[in-house]
C-alpha cells in the first residue's frame, strides 16, 4: 500500500483540526472541501467575510473575528523579548499566516499549512515566531517525503525521507546530527518502518579526502551517540540506496541499499536532489515538512495542486500524532 494511502486512512481516523491561511485561493479551497467531504480533517479557512466556500469548511476572517483582540494578546506573548506596541500587535495579527499560526499556538487549531501563496521564508518565519522550537529540538529543520513511482524498478511505491532539502542552508557537523536525529523520528511517524538512515557525501567509507567528507562523518558520530536507529555513513547515494552498489562500496553496513533516510551535506545537494528525483525520477514530493517546531505547520510550493494540499494534511496530522494534540 502507498505511504500515502496509509496516511490518509489514519488522517480518517484521527480528523484533526486544520487551519490553511490562504482561504482565497482556489487550490486550497478545493483542497479544504475534499478533506471535509473525505473526512481527512476539520478545516478552517481564513479568508473575508462572505467568502462562498464549499460545504463543512469554517471560515474565519481575521479582521472581524471575535477572537481578535486575545489573539493581540497572543502575539504579544510569543514576541515578548521583542516589546512590540499593542499597535504593531494589531498589524501583525491582520496577516493570515499569524493569525494561523496563533491559532495553533494557542490550541485553537491541531496544524496550520501555507505556502501556496506566500513565500516559503513568510511561511516559515510565521511559524518559527508564533509556535517556536519544541523544547527538546536545538533546531528547525525540514524533510522531503518522496514517494518512488509504481513503476520504480526496486523500490515500488516506497517512500523515503530527503532531508534537509528546503531550510538549512550549511549546516555544521553538529547540526547535521540533529537533522538525522529529527529525520528518523519523521520517519517512523510517516512510514510504516524502522528508519535507516544514510549520512550522503561524495564519498564512500574513506573513498575521498576532504573537509566536506570530514563533516559529515563527523556529524555521524554524534547522531550515533544517542541514535536508538540504524545509521551510517559517509555513503554516495548510490551505496544508500542500491542493494548491489551498497554491498560492494559499504559491505557489512547496516544501512548501505536499504537507507529510506538520506541526510544531505548542505541546502545545495539536498534541493537538487528532491527535484532530480521528482523530475526526471518521477518522485511525488511532499514538502517542505517543518521538523522541530513546537506544533505542527508547514510549507507548500507555491506551484502545488490541490492533491498536494490533501497529501500534506495527511502529512501534518501524523505529525500531530506524533506529538500532543488538541
Amino acid at each position: 500500500m502507498s505511504p500515502l494511502t496509509t496516511l490518509r486512512d489514519r488522517a480518517r481516523a484521527a480528523c484533526h483540526h486544520i487551519v490553511l491561511p490562504e482561504g482565497t485561493d482556489p487550490r486550497v479551497q478545493d483542497a479544504a472541501g475534499r478533506a471535509v467531504a473525505e473526512g481527512l480533517a476539520r478545516v478552517t479557512l481564513l479568508a473575508p467575510a462572505g467568502t462562498d466556500l464549499p460545504d463543512g469548511v469554517t471560515l474565519e476572517d481575521p479582521a472581524t473575528s471575535p477572537r481578535r483582540a486575545a489573539m493581540a494578546r497572543a502575539f504579544l506573548t510569543a514576541r515578548a523579548k521583542r516589546n512590540p506596541t499593542p499597535e504593531q500587535a494589531e498589524a501583525a495579527i491582520s496577516d493570515p499566516l499569524i493569525w494561523a499560526a496563533l491559532m495553533v499556538r494557542e490550541g485553537l487549531a491541531d496544524g496550520t499549512i501555507g505556502g501556496a501563496v506566500a513565500t516559503t521564508s513568510d511561511t516559515v518565519r510565521a511559524a518559527l515566531q508564533m509556535i517556536g522550537t519544541a523544547a527538546d529540538a536545538p533546531m528547525v529543520s525540514s524533510f522531503f517525503l518522496m514517494v518512488l513511482p509504481d513503476s520504480h524498478p526496486t523500490r515500488p511505491g516506497a517512500g523515503v525521507i530527503f532531508s534537509d532539502c528546503g531550510l538549512v542552508i550549511d549546516p555544521d557537523a553538529d547540526q547535521l546530527a540533529a537533522i538525522a536525529h529529527q529525520a528518523a523520528a519523521s520517519a517512523q511517524a510517516l512510514l510504516d518502518q524502522a528508519p535507516k538512515v544514510a549520512m550522503l557525501s561524495f564519498s564512500t567509507k574513506g573513498s575521498a579526502a576532504h573537509s566536506r567528507v570530514n563533516k559529515v562523518t563527523q556529524a555521524l558520530e554524534k547522531a550515533r551517540q544517542t541514535a536508538s536507529f540504524a545509521i551510517d555513513g559517509e555513503l554516495q547515494f548510490d551505496a544508500a540506496f542500491d542493494a548491489g552498489v551498497g554491498a560492494s562500496k559499504a559491505p557489512g553496513s547496516p544501512v548501505a541499499g536499504q537507507a529510506n533516510v538520506l541526510i544531505f551535506p548542505d541546502l545545495d545537494a539536498g534541493n537538487i536532489g528532491y527535484k532530480i528525483a521528482q523530475r526526471i525520477g518521477g518522485a511525488t514530493a511532499i514538502g517542505p515538512v517543518l521538523q522541530g517546531l513546537a506544533k505542527p505547520a508547514n510549507d507548500l510550493s507555491r506551484g502545488c495542486t490541490a492533491d498536494d494540499i490533501l497529501d500534506m494534511i495527511a502529512v501534518t496530522s501524523a505529525q500531530i500524532d506524533q506529538g500532543t494534540t488538541t
